[in-house]
């Protein structure tokens, strides 16, 4: 696996493009070196930072295992509790890329059903059949088009719910490409792509108060691969 490119650090953040499969923070059925291990060997002082230090050092939101990209961690207790803050009134704005399936209509579009968790699989997230439902907004443009078999998006959420990109881009038919857990076990697949297609590109936020952040990560080299294999579409 690849590991972490910390992008941007001062006193106050670290900036870091997270890849796929390494998961944010250990608990429940993690295993192995989590991102919060790697952050901690190189900024010693997160190990004070957090509302559970031992855990989330220093951690104001989180991607799931399988999504590469970019994440703010604060440096400091000061600046955790303004940047997390800044997460959950929603002022940070977060841009995704999703390759889904299928030709997906228009030219934008955005998706608003709430998100709970499934009575029958709490693992699990969804729009129908759900318990602890929350409100849930997700914005959407079409990038390209791969003939009627894929869609390239980018994808803006409003709000931050554990899965939400997954489960409202299932909920409209066109799930995110390669995710079997809620595309399915035949959800389509590029050749080679052993991870689903969802990646963090660009976070921007004003922090302190009057100064404006914009940070990016390209698209990780197997996502671009998948990309190229799709040109022929």
């Amino acid at each position: 696996m690849k590991e972490p490119d910390i992008i941007y650090s001062d006193e106050n953040m670290i900036i870091v493009n997270k890849p796929a499969g390494l998961a944010v923070h250990g608990g429940g059925s993690v295993v192995g070196e989590t991102l919060s291990d790697f952050l901690l060997k190189k900024f010693p002082e997160l190990s004070r930072v957090g509302d559970e230090p031992g855990l989330r050092p220093g951690i104001v939101h989180r991607l799931d295992r399988d999504t590469s990209g970019i994440m703010a961690v604060a440096r400091n207790q000061k600046a955790f509790q303004e940047l997390k803050e800044i997460f959950k009134t929603r002022k940070a704005e977060k841009k995704y890329i999703a390759l889904v399936c299928g030709a997906v209509p228009g030219r934008d579009g955005v998706i608003t059903a709430p998100i709970g968790r499934l009575i029958k699989d709490p693992t699990k997230r969804g729009v129908e059949h759900i318990r602890g439902a929350r409100d849930a907004e997700t914005r959407y443009k079409i990038l390209k088009r791969f003939g009627k078999e894929y869609t390239l998006l980018e994808v803006l959420p409003k709000t931050g719910r554990m899965h939400q990109i997954r489960v409202h881009l299932k909920s409209i038919h066109h799930p995110v490409a390669c995710d079997v857990k809620y595309g399915g076990k035949k959800v389509c697949c590029p050749a080679g792509l052993d991870r689903f297609f969802l990646h963090a590109h660009s976070l921007s936020f004003s922090y302190p108060e009057g100064r404006r952040w914009r940070f990016e990560a390209d698209l990780p080299e197997e996502l671009e691969e998948a990309l190229k294999g799709l040109a022929h579409l």
